[in-house]
């Protein structure tokens, strides 16, 4: 696929990156935020199957939808982002990949997602929200980086509560989040009557303790959860394990 350039403006520090796949390329900010393996992790677990709709709660640069476009013929992508440069960044990238017709980016709250898109209306729900539930003595509480890494303007169970009410019965909820908060996690997936149903840990490399957990839950679905064999990302210092090159699809 070749992608014209001359078809979106750069702004300050913006950068183009190749995401080797399917020719697409996204635009990033090293000032603002850059996507890192758990955006590209949560892609290669969550499935999409044909024809459903799909939303990325808290999307970023776009890279989710843009990265399961990539892979799954589902019908439409939409990501919806709370930060104004962050949502004009990811529906620029949309456009330079000629995707405007898969994908849409949405500016709006996750806290009122269900308001906005209405109750039951997607077949999957994705997210890769803030890890850190301490936000106080941050200096600079209102940047995108501290926005996308602490619980600044949503909280764990803001992003569970309404990736539920967007889900129709039986739909599915993907996350990538911290092992340490795992019970946390379940809580409040199962008070919002998501049952988890996969999960897989993520290692730096295999002597090391997961650093993340990836987890399917199903909305409405029966208890029983299927603990998949972990992931390591590293063979060795700088070189990714044959699984990290065949998610990346090198």
């Amino acid at each position: 696929m070749m992608i014209d350039k001359s078809k979106v403006e750069l702004k300050e520090n913006e950068r183009i990156d190749d995401l080797q796949r399917n020719g697409y390329v996204i635009i990033q900010n090293k000032e603002k935020f850059c996507f890192g393996m758990d955006a590209v992790l949560l892609s290669g677990f969550a499935q999409v199957k044909p024809g459903e709709k799909v939303i990325d709660l808290g999307t970023g640069t776009g890279i989710i939808p843009i990265l399961l476009e990539a892979k799954y013929d589902g019908e439409h992508y939409t990501g919806l982002e709370i930060q104004k440069e962050m949502a004009d960044m990811a529906a620029r990238s949309v456009a330079l990949n000629g995707l405007e017709k898969k994908i849409s980016i949405v500016e709006g709250d996750i806290l009122k997602a269900g308001n906005i898109f209405g109750l039951a209306r997607f077949d999957v729900v994705t997210s890769n929200p803030p890890y850190m539930n301490d936000a106080h003595g941050l200096k600079n509480p209102g940047l995108p980086k501290a926005i996308a890494r602490h619980e600044i303007l949503c909280t764990l169970e803001d992003v569970v509560r309404e990736a539920s009410r967007l889900l129709r019965p039986g739909g599915r909820f993907y996350m990538v989040h911290r092992p340490h908060r795992l019970t946390e996690i379940i809580t409040a997936l199962r008070a919002c009557k998501l049952e988890p149903k996969r999960m897989k840990m993520v290692h730096p490399y295999v002597d090391k303790e997961a650093n993340m957990v990836l987890i399917e839950a199903v909305r409405g679905g029966k208890s029983m959860i299927k603990v998949e064999a972990p992931v390591v990302v590293y063979g060795e210092p700088g070189v990714y394990t044959d699984e990290i090159y065949e998610i990346y699809g090198y």
